[in-house]
């Protein structure tokens, strides 16, 4: 049986979990091709960034089960997932990876709403008389 690297990436309240096996450059998102989990063109090269970056295209397949926040959440955790799990492959593409920032968690959450007021910041209208 090939070898398998499993990583697993964040983005705001998305979590991807992947498996990366040497192959043919097939990625299957939840079931479905990546083409027709992610439409637009924009997502799908934030998915294949790490493999552009570490010149990997068509060398491995993914296998990725993601859950939680919107489309662009879940691609920024599977771009993650993908970088992490390239480093188990190859250790020495971490510099690579490193500049390009694909390394980094984004830590940009959505802030919680506080009592006493409609939003995080926003408060309700002053009134005074």
């Amino acid at each position: 049986m090939p070898q398998e690297f499993i990583a697993t990436g964040r983005r705001k309240t998305a979590v991807a979990r992947i498996r990366l096996v040497a192959g043919s450059g097939k990625i299957e998102v939840n079931g479905k091709s990546f083409e027709d989990y992610f439409p637009t063109l924009n997502l799908q090269n934030t998915i294949l960034h790490p493999f552009h970056t570490a010149k990997t295209i068509n060398q491995f397949d993914v296998r990725v089960n993601t859950s939680g926040g919107g489309v662009n959440g879940q691609a920024g955790a599977v771009k993650l997932a993908v970088s992490r799990a390239l480093i188990q492959f190859d250790p020495a593409l971490r510099g690579t990876l490193k500049e390009d920032g694909l390394l980094t968690r984004d830590p940009r959450m959505k802030e919680r709403k506080k009592s006493g007021q409609p939003g995080a910041r926003k408060r309700f209208q002053f009134s005074k008389r």
